[in-house]
């Protein structure tokens, strides 16, 4: 038992020795300074940046009448939906909010405007584009998609 410890306090501590020409030869030990862990820290910010599993981009764009919709002042706003995770997502536009420049929220209207985004399944690596339109004219925001009616919410700005 006592050959062990021996053993383990050597690799531990290094030699037992205290015979001075020993200790001069062994450089001395020196702390990290702060450049070497900037250095360590370096390769973490210049790894890649994670995409988000869904991407939307949004622009306001002209209204255009659908024949079925109904007559009234509405906004349309142009998304792109793009699935950048490994599973396949849902999009419907019933899935889609928008925030208006004075904090209110517009659902989206069905079979509103004749471009409007369709309901599809997208693969990883597929995306979608099409319009979100709300009733009423007002300044869009900020467009909201919801992974399904509950799940994980992705905002955009609208340009």
């Amino acid at each position: 038992m006592f050959v062990l410890l021996g053993i383990a306090g050597v690799v531990v501590g290094g030699s037992a020795s205290t015979d001075p020409s020993t200790e001069a030869a062994k450089p001395p030990a020196v702390a990290p300074s702060e450049p070497a862990q900037a250095s360590e820290a370096a390769p973490s910010s210049a790894a890649p940046e994670k995409k988000a599993a869904v991407a939307v981009v949004a622009k306001k764009v002209a209204y255009k009448k659908n024949i079925i919709a109904p007559d009234g002042d509405y906004t349309s706003v142009s998304v792109t939906v793009t699935n950048n995770s490994s599973k396949p997502i849902g999009v419907n536009p019933l899935y889609f909010t928008i925030t208006d420049s004075n904090g209110g929220k517009h659902v989206a209207e069905l079979a509103a405007d004749e471009d409007q985004i369709a309901t599809v399944e997208l693969a990883p690596g597929e995306n979608v584009t099409g319009s979100v339109t709300g009733k009423g004219s007002f300044t869009p925001k900020t467009v909201t998609y919801t992974d399904g009616l509950i799940g994980k919410s992705v905002r955009a700005e609208v340009s």
